[in-house]
Parts: C-alpha cells; structure tokens; sequence
C-alpha cells in the first residue's frame, strides 16, 4: 500500500485522483493539501502544507505553481518524494527542484499518461527508421477552446523525442503562412487546433513516397493523467534521492 498525501486535492485533478484511489488496493490518500478545505474527502485537509504532521510514502501535486516553492522545501525537509504536476514553472522554480532533486526523489514530466509516454519511446524506434529513409514528419495537436499555450507541452514533448533519436537535426516550425518555398527536410512542423471541449489528441504523420504511417493518441477524459499520476506515486516509493520521468515509469 502506498501511502499519499495529494497536494491540491479539491482541484479537478486532485478530485479525479482521490475517486481512483479510492478503488486502488495498492493505493491511498492519508491527507490533502488545499487553501480551500471545501469538501469531506475521507482523509484530513490541511490548508498550509507546513500544518501537515501525517507521514506518507509520496506527494503527488496538481496545485498551483505559487505553492509549488513551500511544497519542494515541505518534501526536503520530511524526506517525501514528489511527483510534480504542475506547469508553468518559472525558470527560478525549475533551478529549485533541480536542486531539490539532490536531496528527494523528484519526478516531473510533460504528460503524465502512460499512453503518451509509451508513444514517445515508440517514437524513437519509429524516427531511426523513417528519418534517414526521408521521411517528412508532422505533428497535429488538438485541445479545448480554453487552452491558451499553443503548442501543447506535449506535442513539443514528442518532438523532443523524435529529435533526440535523430541527433537533433529537426527545426520546429509552427507556421507556413509568411514563407512561400518548398518543404526544408530538415522541418518538423507543429499545428494546433483550439476547439470545443477536446481533453487533448495528438497525432504524429511520417509521410513518405506512396505511404503514411501514423501515430496517434487520445485521452478522453483528465483520468488517463490523474492514472499515470498514481502509477508514478507507486513507482517513486523509497526511490533514492534524483530527478525521474515517467519513462522510468515504463521501463
């Protein structure tokens, strides 16, 4: 049983993971962290993490990046592993917990569905292959009308994939519509689409000479996301002190 504390449990997500460990034998909530103590969730809530006295296995946080400082000094200093969820670090934050990192099992990725993170390892067998042969890659990205980065963090996220796997030879470009000339080879374009209510689809094109081969993966809902969360709670228990992704996750 891995024991965790939910760090922005009254959000969605925090909400999307309480209702999935609920029903996960290997896994349980033994506290919350909020600055709205809002609703019975069947475990304490303590509005000011520094209030928190219950011991736990790991800290899984979709909080606010404000809270994310108070949270790295709180799993230092009780020596609790953290799988961290939250975006839109600032450059300053993103130095802290590398150097959290140092003193705590830390693991922080783009996406945190396994779907995804699986797709990016197949990605890189995938490029090996197809890049040399000339191949032109593509990657078409959608999400809901009220995402405001565009592209998504993990449409940039496959690309890295790709572009490790092939010596990061790739340029990313996100825009035709000011250059009149010919597709470079060495491009590989991003597009966004905003939409509706769309949780979030990715779709990787290599096109070649009388053939495609497709990528292409689709979360329904947030609970493909707060699922990957609890797995990496479980994977990071008494993991030694280091920064971690989820591609540790899948082995």
């Amino acid at each position: 049983m891995v024991k965790i504390i939910m760090h922005g449990c009254n959000g969605r997500m925090g909400q999307v993971i309480t209702g999935i460990t609920a029903n996960d034998p290997e896994a349980e909530i033994v506290a919350g962290i909020d600055v709205v103590d809002c609703r019975d969730n069947g475990y304490p809530v303590f509005t000011d993490i520094d209030d928190c006295d219950v011991k736990a296995d790991v800290i899984i946080d979709f909080a606010a990046a404000a809270a994310v400082d108070k949270l790295l000094d709180y799993g230092v200093r009780t020596q609790t592993p953290i799988v961290l969820c939250t975006t839109g670090l600032s450059d300053e934050q993103l130095a802290k917990v590398k150097e959290c990192s140092e003193k705590v099992a830390i693991l922080k990725s783009a996406n945190m569905s396994l779907g995804i993170n699986t797709l990016m390892k197949l990605l890189k067998d995938a490029a090996k292959v197809f890049s040399p042969a000339g191949y032109d890659v593509e990657i078409v990205e959608k999400h809901h009308n009220q995402k405001v980065d565009a592209p998504s963090g993990t449409a940039l996220a496959l690309a890295d994939s790709i572009n490790e796997a092939c010596g990061e030879q790739y340029e990313y470009v996100y825009d035709r519509s000011q250059v009149r000339k010919k597709r470079d080879k060495r491009e590989l374009g991003i597009s966004a689409v905003r939409g509706g209510t769309i949780v979030g689809e990715h779709e990787v094109i290599f096109a070649g000479i009388d053939e495609v081969i497709e990528f292409k993966h689709t979360a329904y809902s947030k609970s493909v996301f707060a699922k990957g969360a609890v797995e990496a709670g479980k994977f990071l228990k008494g993991k030694a002190a280091g920064m971690y992704d989820m591609a540790d996750v899948i082995g």
